[in-house]
């Protein structure tokens, strides 16, 4: 149907795709992270191609992912609603300040991870009155 041979000529392949309606376009990504409930699937250096067709988009992602237990590198969103209760249990149990509320305090507030640490220590270990005294 298509001809003989190995396959389908890319160039017919897009005028045919054009034809249908359907667009593809390469993104430049730097980074792409599926959330799942239990881990974090991070794609560095992946190549992400964008296809719309009929007004609905798809995206293909083609790389090796590194999987991550999932919460590392926390949200500002979490320091808003956190109440403090569990990191306040933690610094107390082991004395020791968490790097992920470390990382959070200092993404939140643009400050350098050792002032972020010494905030955490000195409210002990409270995310939102570090955010507070930082910001």
């Amino acid at each position: 149907m298509f001809g003989g041979g190995g396959g389908l000529n890319p160039r017919k392949m897009k005028q045919m795709m054009e034809q249908m309606g359907i667009d593809l376009e390469d993104l430049d990504a730097e980074e792409v992270i599926i959330r799942t409930p239990d881990e974090d699937l991070v794609f560095t250096d992946a190549q992400v191609q964008k296809m719309d067709a009929q007004g609905q988009a798809t995206y293909q992602v083609v790389g090796s992912p590194e999987s991550r237990p999932r919460g590392e590198g926390g949200t500002a969103a979490a320091v808003e609603g956190d109440t403090g209760a569990e990191t306040e249990s933690d610094a107390d149990a082991g004395g020791a300040i968490p790097d992920s509320d470390v990382e959070i305090v200092a993404a939140r507030t643009g400050a350098s991870e050792a002032d972020a640490r010494e905030a955490l220590e000195a409210t002990d270990g409270d995310l939102a009155a570090a955010v507070e005294m930082l910001e």
